[in-house]
Order: C-alpha cells, then sequence, then structure tokens
C-alpha cells in the first residue's frame, strides 16, 4: 500500500532551497530521542551501539566504539556499531560536513550515559545501598559489601532502555576516560587484512545475477530536456549470441543488461547495439570564470557591516582580484556497486553510500515503494570523501531486482565512473579589500557558485524525478573571512547546475579560503609585511591565534616581509624555493553554519623555472579540533586530507566537450603519485575543555592557498586559477619575464 498523499515519498532532490528536509521526508522507522534506538545489551552482556552516520574509512565506527565503551564503563572489545542500516539506526542525515563526531555521537553519548545510571539505580535498588557507592568495572556494578558483583545483563534482565535521550544527563568528565582521548587501533582493520567481508563489491547472494548498464551519451548532465528522453533503439539481438545474458531492461533512457556471470555482462554490454539521440552541447567549459559569469545568477546576501563600498572607494592600497576554481571529482579507485534484492514487494540493499537515509527515500520513489518495505544495508566501499556514484549504483541494483525477481549485483566501470560522479563543482570568487586601520580592513567577497544537488540518474532516467535544474544555498560555506572587518560585504550568485556536481570535500569552504588566504598574502605583499604578522594583527579568535602561533613556530617560521624568488639552490639554480602559510577554521552547513575545527599549513616548494613544475615538498600541518577522541585517528584525517588536497591543487581538473564529460580514465585526470607526497608534520592543539570539533576535512582548507602563496614566495608569480600544473605555472613564469618584473628570475640554460 503506498503511503497516503500528505506522507508521499519525495526525493532529496525536492527539498528545499537550504537543503534541510520536512519531517514528513525523513525515513521515520527507527525514533531518535530513545535511549534504546542508540544502545542495547544482549545476553551475554555484549553492547550494541547504532547511529545513523556511516564510516567513509575515516576511523569513525572506532571513535564511536570509544565514546560508547567510556560512558558504559565497558571493555571496547564488548561494543559493536551498527551504522546506516535503514531497519536499525535512526535517519540523522547523510555522513557530510565533518559531523559525525561533533553532532551524530552526542545522542548516542547521552544515550549510553542514561543507560548506565539506569542500571546503577537498579543496582542499587538490589543491593540496598546508595547509587554513589557503587562502582563499575567492564559492565560488572560492584557494591560497597564486596561480592562478585552484578553483571549489567543480570540487571537489565533482557529489557530494552525504554527512556527519552535527555540533553540534561551528567556526561564522564575527561579525566575519568579511559578510551577517549587515546590513540587506540581501528576495529575496522583486522578483518581488511584478514579478507573478512567488509566491502560491498565483495558481497554475494545465492542465485545473483550479474548487470552492467549502458550509459546515454550525455557524459556526467543531470540538467536537460534530453534527460529521460535521449533513446532511440535497442537491438537486443545483437547480444542473442553471447552466453549466459539473460535479458535487456530499457524503461525510459535505462538501459541494462543482465547476465549469469559479471564477464556476460561487460562483453553484452559492450556488445549490445543502441542508438542514441544526439544531445545538445553542452555550455563551452574550457573558461571556467566565463561560463560562470554568463550563466544565470541571484544574488544572496550573506553580511553587511559598515559601508564596504565607501571605505574601499578611493583607497590607493585598496586591491582587487578574482579566483578561479575547477570542477574535480572524486576519483575513487574502485567504481561503486552495491547489490539488491526484492522478496516479497521488499527490496534490500546492501550499498557503500555515504547517505543511507536519503537513498531510502530515492528507492521508496523510484519502485513507489513505503518506508517500511525498503532497507538500506550499508558496507564500506571505495573512498568518496563525498557522494560519488554508491547511490546510482544502488537504486539501478534496486530497480533491477525488481524486475528480475532475483538478487542483481551493479558494479560501474572505469569510464563510468569517472563519467557519471557528481563532480566537485566550479568556483569563481571576487574579492576586493583594503587595509582600513592599525587592526582592521573593508573586504567585498562575492562567489559565484553552480548547484551541486546531483539527482539520483534513474530517476530521471525512467521519469520518476523531472530533470529541471534546482538551485541550492551550498556556496556560502566559510564565505565569511577569519579576520576583523569593520566594513565588509559577502554574497553569493546561487544558480543552477551546469552539469551533475555533488559535495566533495571542504564543499564551496576550500574554494572560498583558496580566495581569503590568498587575497590576505597579497595584501600582506603589497605592504611589504610578513604574512603571518599581517594576518595577526586582524585576528580576533583566540584559537585561531594560537593555532597560527603554534604552527609558524613548528615550522620555524621567520617574520620577515617576502622577497619573491630570492631562495635558490645553488646546485640546481633552475630551481626556486619558496614558504607559503595559511590558515582558517572550516564553517560547514546553512548559513551563518557550524564552526568545525581550525587549521593552519606551513608549505615549503619547489618550482622548477624551466618547465614550471611545482612540487610541495612539505607540510606542517596543525589542527585545533578540541577534544580529541582518537588522536592517531585524526593524524590519519590530516594526513588524507593533505595528500588529497595537494593533488587536488596540482594537477586535478575535470575536462568537458560538447557532449559532456570527457576525462574518463587516468590518463585523462591524473592524481597524486606515491613519490610526489610531501614529507607531513603533524600539530594536534591541547583540547583546554572545548567540545569536539569535526576533524574529516578541515585539514584541506587552507590547502591551496597556502601553496599558492609558496609559490608566489618562490617565483613572483601569483597564480588565482587551479590547478598549479606545469603548463600554467610556465605560462604564468614566461609572462612575468615577458612584462620585464622578474630580475629575481633569471634566465637559466635549458
Amino acid at each position: 500500500m503506498k503511503p497516503a498523499a500528505d506522507t508521499a515519498p519525495v526525493s532529496r532532490e525536492r527539498l528545499d532551497a537550504k537543503g534541510e528536509p520536512p519531517a514528513r521526508h525523513a525515513v521515520n522507522l527507527i525514533a531518535k530521542g530513545r535511549v534504546d534506538t542508540y544502545v542495547a545489551i544482549t545476553a551475554d552482556g555484549d553492547v550494541i551501539a547504532a547511529n545513523g552516520h556511516v564510516d567513509l574509512g575515516t576511523g569513525v565506527r572506532t571513535a564511536f566504539t570509544q565514546i560508547v565503551a567510556d560512558e558504559l564503563d565497558v571493555p571496547m572489545h564488548r561494543v559493536r556499531i551498527v551504522m546506516g542500516d535503514t531497519d536499525k539506526t535512526p535517519d540523522q542525515g547523510p555522513t557530510t560536513a565533518s559531523a559525525s563526531i561533533q553532532s551524530a555521537a552526542v545522542p548516542m553519548r547521552r544515550a549510553a550515559a542514561q543507560a548506565r545510571r539506569f542500571l546503577l539505580r537498579r543496582a542499587a535498588a538490589v543491593m540496598g545501598c546508595a547509587v554513589d557507592s557503587l562502582v563499575v568495572k567492564d559492565g560488572v556494578v560492584h557494591g560497597p559489601a564486596g561480592g562478585p558483583g552484578l553483571p549489567y545483563q543480570e540487571l537489565l534482565r533482557g529489557e530494552r532502555f525504554e527512556l527519552d535521550v535527555s540533553a540534561d544527563v551528567p556526561l564522564k568528565a575527561a579525566k575519568d576516560y579511559r578510551y577517549v582521548g587515546k590513540s587506540m587501533a581501528r576495529v575496522d582493520i583486522p578483518a581488511k587484512v584478514t579478507g573478512g567481508l567488509v566491502f560491498v563489491h565483495d558481497f554475494r547472494l545465492p542465485g545473483m545475477l550479474h548487470a552492467r548498464i549502458v550509459r546515454p551519451p550525455y557524459y556526467g548532465r543531470d540538467v536537460g530536456t534530453m534527460i529521460g528522453h535521449s533513446l532511440l533503439s535497442v537491438d537486443e539481438q545483437s547480444i542473442a549470441a553471447i552466453p549466459g545474458v539473460i535479458r535487456t531492461v530499457v524503461i525510459g533512457d535505462f538501459v541494462a543488461v543482465v547476465a549469469r556471470r559479471e564477464e556476460q555482462a561487460i562483453k553484452a554490454a559492450r556488445a549490445l547495439k543502441v542508438r542514441w539521440r544526439k544531445p545538445p552541447p553542452l555550455d563551452d567549459l574550457a573558461d571556467i570564470d566565463a561560463a560562470l559569469r554568463r550563466s544565470p545568477s541571484t544574488p544572496r546576501v550573506l553580511k553587511e557591516t559598515g559601508d564596504a563600498a565607501s571605505a574601499l572607494s578611493g583607497n590607493e592600497h585598496a586591491l582587487q582580484a578574482s579566483y578561479v576554481w575547477p570542477y574535480q571529482m572524486h576519483g575513487s579507485i574502485g567504481p561503486s556497486c552495491a547489490v539488491a534484492d526484492f522478496q516479497d514487494g521488499k527490496v534490500t540493499v546492501w550499498s557503500g553510500s555515504q547517505n543511507p537515509h536519503f537513498l531510502h527515500v530515492d528507492i521508496m520513489v523510484l519502485l513507489d515503494l513505503p518506508q517500511e518495505h525498503v532497507r538500506i544495508v550499508r558496507m564500506e566501499a571505495s573512498g568518496c570523501y563525498g557522494r560519488n556514484c554508491a547511490d546510482d549504483a544502488s537504486a539501478e541494483a534496486a530497480l533491477l531486482a525488481r524486475e528480475m525477481g532475483a538478487p542483481v549485483r551493479v558494479q560501474l566501470m572505469r569510464d563510468e565512473e569517472h563519467a557519471w560522479e557528481p563532480k566537485g563543482t566550479a568556483q569563481v570568487m571576487d574579492v576586493r579589500g583594503a587595509v582600513t586601520g592599525p587592526g582592521t580592513l573593508a573586504y567585498t567577497f562575492s562567489n559565484l557558485y553552480p548547484s551541486n544537488n546531483a539527482p539520483v540518474m534513474v530517476l530521471m532516467q525512467t521519469g520518476k524525478l523531472p530533470a529541471d535544474p534546482i538551485v541550492e544555498h551550498k556556496g556560502d560555506r566559510t564565505a565569511v573571512p577569519q579576520y576583523r572587518c569593520d566594513d565588509i560585504a559577502v554574497s553569493v550568485q546561487d544558480m543552477a547546475p551546469i552539469v551533475r556536481a555533488a559535495w566533495m570535500r571542504g564543499v564551496s569552504a576550500l574554494p572560498n579560503v583558496f580566495a581569503h588566504e590568498s587575497f590576505i598574502d597579497e595584501l600582506a605583499a603589497h605592504h611589504q609585511e610578513d604574512p603571518v604578522s599581517f594576518r595577526l594583527r586582524f585576528m580576533e579568535d583566540a584559537r585561531a591565534r594560537a593555532l597560527t602561533e603554534a604552527v609558524a613556530a613548528l615550522a620555524r617560521w621567520q617574520p620577515a616581509p617576502r622577497r619573491p624568488g630570492s631562495s635558490s639552490d645553488p646546485a640546481r639554480p633552475h630551481i626556486r624555493h619558496g614558504r607559503g602559510f595559511a590558515q582558517h577554521q572550516y564553517v560547514h552547513g546553512t548559513f551563518p553554519g557550524i564552526g568545525s575545527a581550525y587549521c593552519a599549513w606551513v608549505c615549503d616548494v619547489e618550482v622548477d623555472i624551466r618547465s614550471g613544475a611545482v612540487r610541495v615538498c612539505k607540510v606542517w600541518v596543525g589542527y585545533d579540533c578540541g577534544l580529541v577522541i582518537n588522536p592517531e585517528g585524526v593524524r590519519h584525517q590530516m594526513h588524507g586530507n593533505v595528500i588529497q588536497s595537494v593533488s587536488r591543487a596540482l594537477g586535478e581538473e575535470v575536462h568537458f566537450g560538447d557532449e559532456g564529460v570527457v576525462s574518463r580514465e587516468w590518463g585523462a585526470y591524473p592524481i597524486i603519485k606515491f613519490q610526489e607526497v610531501p614529507d607531513i608534520v603533524t600539530y594536534i592543539a591541547p583540547a583546554e575543555d572545548h567540545g569536539p570539533l569535526g576533524a574529516g576535512e578541515s585539514a584541506s582548507i587552507p590547502s591551496a592557498a597556502a601553496i599558492a602563496n609558496a609559490i608566489f614566495d618562490a617565483t613572483g608569480v601569483r597564480l588565482r586559477q587551479l590547478p598549479f600544473h606545469r603548463e600554467r605555472m610556465k605560462a604564468a613564469l614566461d609572462h612575468l619575464h615577458a612584462s620585464g618584473s622578474a630580475a629575481a628570475l633569471p634566465r637559466v640554460p635549458a
């Protein structure tokens, strides 16, 4: 039976402009506010804790285990975390914005504390003593009279914790932690290194079939009248002789080949003769700056204080600059995969989605099912740093399982993943600013931001969802600079998507901070001041100041005005050395947003002025993320952020043609190689009684600006467009030489 009209499922692509679903669009199978939603104790005394977020390889499962074990006073090995299973976990939204520890862990921690409190009160009643006279050790409550004690499972007697989660429940003090704050071994690693069933790619069901999708020729595009209306014909006889082929499924623009074995499905998909209408040409994206400026947009003011325009008018030291960020991809090493089984009108999907509850709703819409007839079981998958094709593979598998009446496995090929994964969107940032007093700036900032909504493609290809452009408010992350500005005007130009895009690590914040931290460096150079000292003049946030000073000291930063191009290697006269700095707190979520971890970078680069090649040699990266659950886990995240963001800054850029994405293999989208990984030195600031801040993305935020600032220090060239590949660098160097302003960069023999 379908839901009533007023509670009908609506795919997330129909949500409001802020990206927030009305309550009726949430998956309401599991109550959010109940203790027994988050914590249960088995008859053997094991603890099962549940959370709606998932582990994307960040180690958050281990951190959750530490939190629950500490609040309940049980050993870590007795705790099992269930994540992202929509039949067993509450809908806490997608795993994005570094929010798992900062937000999603909070009700689970409170529930664990309440469960312990409930059990202590019951033990006190049984033992006839005061609660504060009891001691818990490894899940056993001991009374003042001694004896063997009462295990939790005996006290609970098979009952559930039928309590509402309370925001007022006392939590453990940091001094009483046994696990939190200590580097603990990842709980997920043993199964991964011993071949355990962890990844969805390895999951199998009896009688499972294999499918491959034949994609339409509008590669990586999700807006336009061609979507769902491009298929002309399918010649099923063209694959009739291929062994193992069971069926060709055609619904709208969705074309799939199903076979008994995977290699048979691959062969058939390649051989199937399909005729498509030629899609309308994509807008020319070779010049991102021009493309975004000619795209229709709507201004949205975020902050106005004082009169920035008047303060800058006539100021002889006012500077202005524009910064350009390209489309980039997640580049998952393993293409997306999913398995689905449709039985008795119900579907179960084993998925690598980072948004299992959102995906749950999408599949309700796709298959016209009520919420209780859909289940998403989240398994680990390829790294994605945001949204790749995991949801697409999952929805396609669900549709095919219904059509075939048997379990179906869908796995994308490399060219499909590259073409169709939702990209990290492009951005253009315009900045104007000046020093207007001893400790204040006048500053204007505006960006052009194509939306990154990325509906599940099969919803549109089958006609379940119109392929309409939807404008979202996502360009405002960290759009306000972290410096004192008495006169400031900050706005975003919201616009519809141009190509298929979704959230990627540092959504809009990474490009915005590239602009902020490059521009503040340009002001420092203009005033011939040391970049770090100049920043400190305008910083009001004590935590940001302390982190800046700590990382600068760690890297032995020498406060002095920069002399671009002055540091060369006598043994290699074509090499210039440079050092750059950048910092910012990552602010995510609907404006004005939520502050995540603070981060600061110092990086050293080498620039080959003959070829234009840039190498990031060493990075000092500092974090203030408040209370740290697992220090080694945070350091792993810092390392991962540095490696990926160096790759993004130096070389990553998606290219497009008339039909769509043309970067469809690794040769067309190179990523960082092992020998190009810089040395990384990490620093984590003491918590000083601050609560935890998200640590999954913040270490990327200052990256591009720090590298650009180091390149300027090395060469005098100010790069304002990513990536900083050798062709762009060499062209800028040649322009600098031709302009006659590159005395510090003499020609060297080729």
